[in-house]
This record gives C-alpha cells, sequence and structure tokens, in this order.
C-alpha cells in the first residue's frame, strides 16, 4: 500500500515587505549606530530574500505608525508572550482557512465532507481548545474527525505530519487526510544584538500550507506518493538550532555552524533514505529542500552534487516569503508539484528538512497519476498471484 500527497494549497498575510524595508526597521529598533547598520544591511542583501510577509504591519512602517510594537525609540515596555500569543490566537484561524480553500481549489473533485483526519502543524503559538478545534467549526469538518496536533518541533515538523497521515492512510485506505501548517514567525522578534537573533530577524516570515494526503491518488493531475522516510540527528548540533519559550517571545537560537552540520550529515542521511530502494541518488532529477538558509542550500548542493537549478523551487520560496519555519517544505514542494506534469509519472523526488535539534529529515516521494498507479496495482497484483502449481514452483514468480 501507499499513500498519496494530492493537493497543497498556501496563503500568507496582506502586509508583504521588502527586505531592505525591514533591515530599516530593525536598525531602528536595534537603535544601531552608521556602521553597524551597514552591517546589518549587508546581512539582508546576502540573504536570498527580497521580501517577507508578516501578521504585524509594523515591519513596513516607521517610528510612530506602529500598531503592535510600542512607539517609542527602544520599543519599550517590549510585547510579552500573552500579547504575541494573542495575535496568534487573531491571525492564525483565518490564514489557515485560507491555505485549505486554495488547496481544495487544487483538487475540486475533493471535499471537505470527506475528511477523517486534522493535522495541525506549528511552533510560533499555542493556545487551547486550539486550532484544530476551531478548523473543525471554521471549515464544517464532521465533530468526530480525528485530530492530532504537532507542536514546537521546528522546520522539520511538516514531514512529521506527513509521516502521520502516512501512517493513517495505510491503516485505513479510506483515511482522508487534511494537514495544516501555520506559522507566524514575526511575532517573535528579538530585540537583541546576539548574532543568533540578527540572523533569524533577517530569515523568517509568516505563512500557512494545507496538503491533503489520500491512500489513492488524485483523480486528475500529479500526485506525490510518499515512498519513504528516514530521519537523522546531529547531537553536536543540540545548541546550534533551538527554540525556548521566554518572558518576551519565542527565542530562536540560529548559529553559524547549522550549515558545517548539515553539510556533515546530509550524505549519510541521503544514503541512509535509499539504501534498501531502487533508487540511487543519481536517479533523482527533482528535489524539494527546505530552504532555511542560502548557505544551508549551498552547503546541500555541494554536498550532493546538485545544480541552483535543481534546488530552483527552493531558491524561490526563499526569495519571495524566506524561512516560515514548518511550512516553508510544504510551499516548496507546492512549486514542484506544480511543475509536473503526466509525463513525469514515475519520477522520484527527494525533499530534506531540517530543526532543532540538530535534526535532519528525508523523504522520497515519485510523481504519480490515477493512470499509472491503477497499472502499477494491477501489474502488482498480477506478478504476486498463484497460478496454477506454478505458484510453488522456486524460481518461476
Amino acid at each position: 500500500m501507499t499513500s498519496y500527497l494530492c493537493a497543497i494549497g498556501t496563503a500568507n498575510p496582506p502586509h508583504r515587505i521588502p527586505q531592505p524595508q525591514i533591515a530599516t526597521f530593525m536598525a531602528g529598533a536595534l537603535q544601531l549606530n552608521d556602521a553597524d547598520t551597514r552591517k546589518l544591511r549587508a546581512l539582508y542583501r546576502v540573504s536570498g530574500i527580497a521580501q517577507r510577509y508578516s501578521v504585524l504591519p509594523d515591519y513596513g512602517r516607521e517610528l510612530g505608525q506602529y500598531d503592535f510594537f510600542p512607539n517609542t525609540p527602544d520599543l519599550e515596555p517590549f510585547p510579552t508572550v500573552g500579547q504575541r500569543m494573542a495575535q496568534y490566537r487573531q491571525h492564525a484561524l483565518p490564514l489557515s482557512v485560507q491555505a485549505v480553500r486554495e488547496c481544495l481549489r487544487q483538487q475540486p473533485s475533493l471535499s471537505l465532507s470527506g475528511i477523517t483526519h486534522l493535522v495541525t502543524v506549528s511552533c510560533t503559538g499555542m493556545y487551547a481548545p486550539g486550532l484544530d478545534i476551531e478548523l473543525v467549526a471554521a471549515l464544517g469538518l464532521n465533530a468526530n474527525v480525528q485530530r492530532t496536533c504537532v507542536n514546537f518541533m521546528g522546520c522539520y515538523a511538516a514531514v512529521n505530519a506527513l509521516k502521520l497521515a502516512n501512517a493513517f492512510c495505510l491503516a485505513d485506505a479510506n483515511a482522508q487526510v487534511l494537514i495544516v501548517s501555520t506559522e507566524l514567525c514575526t511575532l517573535h522578534f528579538q530585540k537583541s544584538h546576539e548574532d543568533d537573533h540578527l540572523v533569524s530577524n533577517a530569515l523568517f516570515g509568516d505563512g500557512a500550507a494545507a496538503a491533503i494526503v489520500l491512500g489513492k491518488p488524485a483523480q486528475q493531475g500529479v500526485s506525490l506518493a510518499l515512498e519513504a522516510f528516514h530521519c537523522g540527528l546531529e547531537p553536536d548540533g543540540h545548541q546550534d538550532m533551538a527554540w525556548h519559550i521566554n518572558n518576551f517571545g519565542f527565542e530562536m537560537t540560529l548559529s553559524s555552524y547549522v550549515p558545517h552540520l548539515i553539510q556533515r550529515g546530509i550524505r549519510q542521511l541521503t544514503d541512509q533514505l535509499l539504501e534498501n530502494l531502487p533508487v540511487e541518488l543519481s536517479d533523482i532529477h527533482a528535489f524539494a529542500i527546505h530552504p532555511g538558509g542560502r548557505k544551508i542550500l549551498e552547503t546541500i548542493e555541494q554536498e550532493l552534487g546538485l545544480s541552483a537549478h535543481d534546488n530552483r523551487f527552493a531558491y524561490e520560496v526563499l526569495r519571495d516569503y524566506g524561512n516560515m519555519s514548518s511550512a516553508t517544505v510544504l510551499f516548496v514542494l507546492q512549486k514542484l508539484l506544480h511543475s509536473l506534469t503526466p509525463a513525469d509519472a514515475g519520477a522520484p523526488v527527494l525533499s530534506f528538512a531540517f530543526g532543532p535539534g540538530l535534526t535532519l529529515e528525508a523523504m522520497l516521494l515519485k510523481a504519480v497519476t490515477a493512470e499509472t498507479a491503477a497499472l502499477h496495482t494491477t501489474a502488482t497484483a498480477t506478478a504476486t498471484k498463484p497460478v496454477g502449481s506454478l505458484a510453488s514452483a522456486p524460481g518461476v514468480l
């Protein structure tokens, strides 16, 4: 049996803010001198990001025009966790619903009435009764839909959600799983001169992605069969990528050592994923890599012998949205999925995501259509069906 990623929808808040404009906000908020402002602007220029989205308009405004942050030169009193979570609760639901509606537009034959499982994913906000229950009401899902929440796992969490969806579909061929990943990273701006915070402030944006996983491919277009998963852990990176709840928001640790850790582990991760599969790395020409940052993408290309063109979907998402934590790899997969045609059926797809730990997640997917999946099922059934006395003859089947 196989499960299939059949549709992905994405959504972003209305405030689209160019990267240089965010740099101006940050320089003012941190009260940097001219020399440090130039260094900060250089960091933003080399990030590979042109713009990001936020539920907060303040990042594109000048002092005196802020809605969320205090209109004081040092932003004091700095917003508390409670104030940030109030914003999360206000904005997470409508953004999630928008992503789900977009997901359904990709496959009009699918219906919310058939959803049996709901998996919500987030590391940037939590409350209870939570987003999962609010989505049931807002989308009109069955009250007995099975709900699972994947919280606080960071940028790789959407892969865990896909693992859950895969398990649900393998256990029940009629399962229809809706995944909703919603991250409002910009709520957690830290007014700090530490390098970790300067880098994270330069990378993260807000977005939501919704995906539907079924026990059969979508009736039209191309789906992605979930072929295999593998998780790696680099314990030496325990302190290099972390996520903690403190008094003034969630604080990200993101050291410059992370690309080195990924460089050290990515080849082994890939080999372990593929070692028991009839696929070699050289067979794979489609990639969906979480763009944790430009340097991370370049490091993976060097280690696996990929080109920037192979990695183009990741670069496009990084450029247009920044890093949206767990939702980001679904944005990349959506771009890849939209690029596939029925002629690509059978093509393998390699996907990676990374997060606290340092955790490295890998997935192997395969492009399929309803027709090619049916042919494969028929061929498999024919190959394994006993035929008279030949069924027990050694070496025949």
